[in-house]
């Protein structure tokens, strides 16, 4: 197997709530806080789990849009030594941002209205030196073909487009500078239902063509199960769950995600209305003051206090099955539901 193309070890990103007078931070939210993550050249990795989990903070300390406060963002680039991307400054990243690019959720607000295609796309050709008049123009032509749009539209402005085409302009500005590593966040959730599947095709020929490497940030597990070569499950700014999507869909390993996995629409109208669904309890823990142990014992249907809830019991990702990790303590033993609704036989 080849070398991870990015690997994530302990980030943590904490936001002030609160500071003194001296301007210090006396009150912290942990958004991500710990987080251990592979990302291999050339497989989609799905990134799921609640609003609020840490999800795009993570994807945005990757892209470097937040300097972390502790932890190593390890990238291998095609040549070179292996970098952290976490301890460089702005002028240092330089480089590295045209090989890890960004494509944002929404296609109405993510695009200036005073701009035209031509100068939204052809941006970063500019900013990175990369082309300049007559060959930007061809570019720029070039990828608007290559999303399924016109290179005639490239004189036009956003106002004039429905919001599939404005995600496709979206994808054509992340992909113009021929990056390595696009993160992906929440691309299809702003869209119609109709327009989603268009839109996941075109990711999908894109990444073939241009041998990207994807990180797909979603709460949508329908979408992320059609997409997606692996997962990993956030749950209060840890990753909790990591497998092949298929393992994972089949037999969960953490009682998060088996919640999860209940609340995914089932294509049988037959198994619909069965009972499967798991109801969490709605309040969620304080991010500023996370509880003892494991972070979702206060909601967990299987939690045991004397072992869930202790000072030192914090559960580590550990292997709970082949090429399957999970933080709970009793990956081994639980026998959770997957998305048929049924527990998947041992060993599987």
């Amino acid at each position: 197997m080849s070398e991870p193309i990015l690997e994530v070890r302990g980030l943590r990103m904490h936001f002030p709530v609160k500071k003194d007078w001296l301007g210090r931070p006396t009150v912290i939210n942990r958004a991500v806080d710990g987080v251990d993550l592979t990302i291999r050249p050339g497989e989609t990795l799905g990134l799921v789990g609640e609003s609020g989990c840490g999800k795009t903070t993570l994807g945005r300390c990757i892209i470097r849009t937040h300097k972390p406060v502790g932890g190593q963002i390890l990238y291998r680039p095609p040549e070179g030594e292996v970098v952290d991307l976490a301890t460089l400054s702005t002028p240092q990243l330089r480089p590295y941002q045209r090989q890890i690019r960004i494509i944002f959720q929404d296609p109405f607000s993510s695009l200036n209205p005073r701009m035209t295609l031509l100068q939204i796309i052809g941006d970063p050709l500019r900013s990175h030196g990369v082309a300049r008049g007559s060959e930007l123009e061809d570019r720029v032509a070039e990828m608007l073909r290559r999303v399924g749009l016109p290179p005639e539209y490239m004189r036009r402005y956003p106002h004039a487009f429905s919001g599939g085409e404005r995600q496709r302009v979206n994808i054509a500005r992340a992909l113009i500078l021929h990056p390595r590593l696009v993160v992906a966040d929440e691309p299809v959730s702003a869209l119609d239902v109709s327009v989603r599947a268009q839109i996941l095709n075109l990711l999908r020929d894109l990444q073939e063509e241009l041998g990207l490497t994807y990180l797909f940030i979603s709460h949508d597990l329908s979408v992320v199960e059609s997409i997606c070569d692996r997962v990993a499950v956030m749950y209060f700014g840890k990753v909790v769950e990591v497998a092949e999507t298929s393992k994972l869909y089949a037999r969960p390993r953490h009682p998060y995600t088996e919640a999860l996995l209940s609340a995914v629409p089932l294509p049988d109208p037959r198994l619909r209305d069965s009972g499967r669904r798991i109801l969490l309890p709605a309040d969620l823990p304080d991010p500023t003051n996370p509880p003892n142990g494991c972070a979702f014992h206060t909601r967990c249907p299987y939690a045991r206090q004397e072992v869930c809830a202790a000072p030192d019991g914090r559960p580590e990702l550990r292997k709970a099955a082949a090429d399957h990790v999970a933080a709970c303590h009793f990956a081994e033993e639980l026998e959770l539901a997957g998305v048929a609704g049924q527990p998947a036989a041992p060993g599987s």
